[in-house]
């Protein structure tokens, strides 16, 4: 040992004792004793005069320090004067344990804890990661605790430890047990597993640990026998919720549930008694095969199967069955609202004002299923509830909507539905009043838009900050097609559909057809103050671009078109409900950029609407008739354009006339839900005929306020009768003080029971309050904290119910509230009767 090395060394023992021996016993540092120089710290060499030393230390000079040296080993305990004091002190050694030691700033007491660890001694990298997480106060045990620790490349805390083993064992790496093995720490260490978690083996591993933990939880959550403590329980909720750890935790649970046998004993529980569970991904699989068949067979009622749909969305398999769970609620909501929603209408008009307010909801039900389900991609499980989804959607909602309704459209004289505006007024009614209030506004037309589409975008446009909007319904010109549709929006006296086969419509006698015929419409009827454009070029544009776009008009038509362009062609209208989902998004996108391009008034909507039927269309939905006429000019699956048509009972006959259309062009319609045969041609997405879900058209208003108008809802912690716990777990309520709307939306927070300190002393619940009931009763959730082991140095202290929201697009958490308690358990209350 250098004469450096015994000067730091000693430099470190002083500053935590006053006095030191030294006993040079192999007599050979001499020298250095002699050079060694320490500011404060008076030498003496032991040499038969430990009594005068004795009195000199502590009766002359009681705070001074000494360092006592001894040209020789220690004298035996009987003739050692100085013994008490040596024990009350501390004592300098040279060996390599006293040199760890020194390095460490460990006292002596800690030379047996050395000496029985030598092998992770060894390493200066290991003894240097020690050395940081040391502290003063730390007991053999903390420091054993802290080895383990550094073995594992964890935190100093059990659990921690546990994790990281186990991840490393996925990849078949044992590096870290090795090392605790040759370390002499494998006892501690299992001493330590049955003390927090009642972990007990006569051949322990922690292979065997892990089997142990899952079927000890999931035993505790069913009826099974458990094995170990609720502290095990607290470890795989905090390991299972660690973003850190998910390999780990996925791989051990599959090998666990393959090891216990889950997926045979699932077999014979009743789902229901799982809801909570979330150790094993089969008991998702389980409860969604369950939910199917109880949906099919509608022996469950709709508000338990939203209830657990809710639960399991808590759970830690939910993202991977988000789609399954979502299309099985959607279909259960949809088979109740189709039983209690009658489909009765005295009059046309009444029956529009009816699917604007009501029916459409089933239509919107019926796409949220589908789309789900073929997002999931589990068709054969989801088979047999899409198949009856499909028979009473068809059947029992759009063939009977769409047969009574045809009984409407058979007797009118004019096609109308007052007090709903029809779509060739649209210019005047409602882009107009801005321009007499001197107001910019931008018209996004989305191609087959149907309303209940406009529905689920008004609320995503209303759950935005500051962004507001309103809805309202239109009736689409018949027949209800693109050219038609479109020609219609623009500011116009007269409509015609051209005497040629390509069935464009003119505007006051200008072709209507593609964006540059439309934009030249725009300029003529508002000087040059009108611009048509596409919705991808809009977005496209820079923010230079776009705020020069606006600047140079007063009204602007922004073209979109993803709905239709997929459903119109045979081999992707299996697609249109996806791409429904992405038309909500890319007209969110769009309303945006126009806002940051200065846009204060926007208006949204659809040349028209459509039918969709996800199965392939039976015989029996086509019309018998083969169209005659004297000239036929334009035919396609929903509608005929001609002249001289000839009547036919499966077909309904317009005049231009009661269409508000000018020329000679008769139309002619399938009714109801019929298509007519045309090769090469899909048909299970079609438009063009005269149902409510082709006909009636969305108009959103949209809107951007100066003052943020988004809130959260607000949550409580309930009172209890006692604010003292008394037992390992704690039941509160919490209180969600209003629905969940699209302006006071839903709140995510993080529940748990800590110490003074900080620390966390029970399990940890990530909790989602989006209760929409406006009755108060069912926006109340219950919670369930287990106390670790850990709460035991609490025991008659304060602790803390702790909520935390997370800042927004962080990791970070703030306090949202809290509630103290004060712990006080027995000793008797860790008992079970």
């Amino acid at each position: 040992m250098t004469s450096n090395r015994i000067q730091q060394s000693l430099a470190n023992l002083f500053g935590k004792h006053r006095i030191l021996f030294w006993y040079d016993s192999k007599q050979e540092l001499r020298e250095e004793y002699e050079a060694l120089a320490l500011p404060g710290v008076e030498k003496i060499e032991l040499c038969n005069n430990e009594y005068a030393v004795k009195h000199r230390i502590l009766r002359e000079q009681p705070t001074q320090k000494f360092l006592l040296y001894r040209y020789d080993q220690q004298p035996d305990a009987l003739d050692n004067w100085l013994l008490d004091v040596q024990l009350a002190h501390g004592e300098f050694r040279t060996d390599q344990t006293a040199i760890w030691l020194a390095d460490l700033e460990l006292g002596l007491e800690f030379a047996d804890l050395v000496n029985q660890h030598i092998e992770f001694f060894q390493a200066g990298v290991r003894k240097n990661t020690l050395k940081k997480l040391l502290a003063n106060d730390d007991t053999p045990s903390m420091v054993r605790m802290k080895i383990l620790a550094v073995c594992a490349g964890s935190e100093p805390r059990l659990d921690s430890i546990l994790e990281h083993l186990l991840e490393e064992l996925v990849d078949g790496c044992e590096d870290s047990i090795n090392l605790i093995e040759r370390s002499g720490l494998n006892a501690f260490l299992w001493q330590q597993m049955s003390r927090y978690y009642g972990y007990q083996s006569t051949d322990p591993s922690i292979r065997d640990f892990v089997i142990e933990l899952f079927k000890s939880c999931y035993a505790m959550g069913t009826d099974g026998i458990v094995q170990l403590s609720n502290d095990a329980l607290v470890f795989l909720k905090r390991w299972k919720d660690s973003r850190s750890f998910t390999k780990g935790f996925e791989y051990w649970s599959n090998q666990c549930a393959a090891v216990l046998g889950i997926e045979q004993d699932l077999a014979k529980r009743d789902f229901r008694t799982l809801v909570e569970l979330d150790y094993f991904e089969l008991i998702d699989r389980k409860i969604i095969s369950d939910l199917v068949r109880e949906v099919v067979a509608r022996t469950v009622s709709t508000g338990d199967v939203v209830l657990w749909v809710r639960q399991r969305r808590q759970g830690y398999w939910y993202s991977r069955y988000q789609d399954l769970y979502a299309a099985i609620e959607y279909a259960a909501l949809f088979i109740q609202q189709l039983a209690e929603t009658s489909l009765v209408s005295p009059n046309l008009s009444k029956a529009v004002q009816l699917y604007s307010t009501q029916w459409f909801k089933l239509d919107q039900l019926y796409r949220k299923t589908v789309f789900h389900a073929r997002k999931s991609g589990q068709i054969s499980l989801m088979g047999p509830l899409l198949e009856q989804v499909e028979n009473l959607y068809t059947n029992n909602f759009l063939l009977k909507l769409g047969d009574d309704f045809q009984g409407f459209v058979d007797g009118i004289s004019q096609w109308e539905a007052l007090p709903v505006r029809r779509q060739n007024q649209f210019f005047d009614h409602y882009v107009q009043p801005y321009l007499r209030r001197e107001q910019r506004v931008c018209v996004i037309i989305s191609d087959a838009m149907r309303y209940e589409i406009g529905d689920e975008l008004l609320s995503l446009i209303n759950q935005e900050d500051r962004y507001s909007a309103e809805l309202e319904p239109m009736l689409s010109m018949l027949p209800s097609y693109t050219q038609l549709g479109m020609a219609a929006l623009l500011p116009n006296t007269s409509l015609q559909i051209a005497d040629n086969e390509t069935a464009t419509v003119l505007v006051d006698g200008q072709s209507s057809m593609g964006t540059d015929n439309r934009n030249k419409i725009l300029k003529k009827a508002l000087n040059d103050r009108g611009e048509a454009i596409t919705a991808d070029n809009l977005l496209n544009m820079n923010q230079i671009e776009s705020r020069e776009l606006l600047k140079r008009n007063d009204v602007i038509y922004i073209y979109h078109n993803r709905i239709d362009h997929t459903g119109d062609k045979m081999h992707s209208e299996g697609e249109a409900f996806e791409a429904a989902e992405q038309t909500l998004q890319d007209l969110l996108r769009l309303v945006k950029k126009l806002v940051g391009a200065n846009a204060s008034s926007i208006l949204i909507t659809a040349d028209h609407g459509f039918i969709y039927q996800d199965r392939a269309i039976d015989e029996s939905d086509f019309a018998v008739a083969d169209v005659q006429g004297e000239q036929i000019l334009y035919r396609d699956r929903r509608f005929v354009l001609g002249k001289g048509l000839k009547p036919h009972a499966s077909l309904h006959s317009l005049s231009p006339e009661q269409l508000a259309l000018e020329g000679e062009v008769q139309v002619q319609l399938p009714k109801s839900i019929n298509r007519l045969r045309l090769k090469g041609s899909g048909s299970r997405f079609v438009h063009g005929g005269a149902t409510l879900q082709e006909v009636v058209v969305p108009v959103l208003r949209v809107s951007k306020a100066r003052q943020s108008d988004v809130s959260r809802v607000e949550v409580d912690i309930l009172g209890s009768a006692s604010s003292v716990i008394t037992s390992s777990q704690l039941g509160i309520a919490l209180y969600q003080k209003e629905p969940v709307t699209d302006k006071i939306q839903s709140l995510q927070l993080r529940a748990g029971i800590y110490t003074q300190d900080g620390e966390l002393i029970s399990d940890c619940h990530e909790l989602t309050f989006d209760f929409t009931s406006s009755n108060s009763r069912e926006r109340e959730l219950q919670v369930r904290f287990l106390l670790s082991a850990e709460s035991d140095k609490a025991n008659g202290q304060e602790v803390i119910l702790r909520l935390e929201e997370k800042h927004a697009g962080t990791t970070h958490y703030q306090t949202y509230k809290t509630r103290s308690y004060t712990l006080r358990r027995s000793f008797t209350g860790d008992f079970d009767f």
